[in-house]
């Protein structure tokens, strides 16, 4: 059976074969631990570093200010967790948006049971955070604002630097999880200016299990992970020496490639959206025109369930819906109830991304497939 067109990237990526190249040696003869002093020691040690180096080329900051994580999700952890509670003495307020993924609001919530408090900031229609409702919500308590760079579901791309900067201006530590971010758009931690950013390997073509932390220089986060003090002492664990590779090796391309790779997604984003809207009334784009990550493209189909449609399209078209529908009742995502998207759309909601691998005869055949089965869920 062919496989169905893969439009899901924001939810992972495929391995790029530079990537698992890379990866090879180090899942056999080059086994050795980079905390032993003896020669198997040696290369992975090296290599390691050396995927510290591609990391912060990536995001323009020192190696010394990357650590490696086991992705996105323990990154944002040890972000919000370590430096509140590093910060606890000057005050227990967290100010975080109202779209952020669950692995920076479940994290949030979390650190209530400590007596810490959360401001969630509403966005507009579009999914953007505005700055100055960011600054309002400052208080002298204020000790860390968590505004991720891009958001995961309809695409929007956050004004980061300018809330860093409202950040920068009071003394308040600043993270963004640019985990939908790298490798689609420029991240760059000066031209952002914040003090923590997130990683998460398996959104930029490396291995799932990998992801780095930035932290600036200058911050002491509480350890996290306590152990033989590998990562600097802060994160203790030996090091996934294979993942870590993968991931130092995408950053490298993603450096490389991220003209040519920005232009390819946005193209293809675009012909998928032109395709569909040609051929299918009642369909509505969510997240901001413009402001948007160039692979994503957040649709809903008026009147249509979203788990209905997935199911038509499912053996030809690998997409991700944007509510869940049980038994009559809808269950919208945070998101788009955020965006205040109407139900008779928000139910119908699908996100199609795309990425380096996709192809114009892809997205041609996704198209016709999508037209065919909005029209035959409509006409029953």
């Amino acid at each position: 059976m062919t496989r169905p067109i893969y439009l899901d990237y924001n939810g992972t990526t495929p391995l790029d074969p530079e990537v698992l190249d890379a990866m090879l040696p180090f899942l056999g003869d080059e086994f050795g631990n980079p905390s032993s002093s003896h020669w198997y020691g040696i290369r992975p040690k090296q290599a390691v570093e050396a995927a510290r180096r591609q990391v912060a080329g990536l995001l323009g900051c020192l190696p010394e200010e990357v650590f490696f994580t086991s992705g996105g999700t323990e990154s944002n952890n040890h972000a919000i967790k370590g430096m509140a509670r590093a910060l606890r003495f000057k005050g227990s307020h967290i100010v975080t948006s109202a779209v952020e993924h669950p692995a920076v609001l479940e994290v949030c919530t979390c650190l209530q049971a400590e007596g810490f408090e959360t401001t969630r900031v509403a966005v507009d229609d579009w999914g953007m955070v505005d700055p100055g409702r960011v600054e309002r919500a400052l208080r002298p308590d204020t000790v860390l604002v968590t505004i991720m760079h891009a958001n995961n579901e309809v695409g929007t791309v956050q004004p980061v630097a300018s809330i860093a900067e409202a950040a920068r201006a009071r003394g308040i530590a600043m993270h963004t999880d640019a985990a939908q971010s790298l490798g689609k758009v420029p991240v760059e931690v000066s031209t952002l200016g914040v003090d923590l950013l997130s990683v998460a390997g398996h959104k930029i073509y490396a291995p799932k299990g990998v992801g780095a932390l930035y932290v600036r220089t200058g911050l002491a986060p509480e350890k996290f992970c306590h152990g033989a003090g590998q990562e600097g002492g802060w994160r203790a664990g030996t090091e996934n020496v294979a993942g870590i590779v993968g991931l130092g090796k995408a950053c490298e391309i993603a450096a490389r490639d991220l003209a040519s790779a920005m232009a390819h997604m946005r193209e293809l984003r675009n012909r998928l959206h032109e395709g569909i809207t040609s051929r299918v009334p009642d369909v509505r784009l969510n997240g901001h025109p413009e402001h948007r990550l160039p692979n994503t493209l957040s649709l809903s189909f008026r009147g249509i369930e979203a788990n209905r449609l997935l199911e038509e399209i499912g053996l030809k078209v690998a997409a991700s819906a944007g509510a869940a529908c049980h038994a009559g009742s809808v269950a919208v995502s945070h998101v788009l109830e955020a965006m205040r998207v109407p139900v008779e759309w928000a139910k119908g909601t699908l996100r199609f991304t795309v990425g380096r691998m996709t192809t114009k005869a892809e997205i041609d055949r996704a198209v016709d497939v999508m037209a065919a089965a909005v029209a035959g869920l409509r006409a029953a």
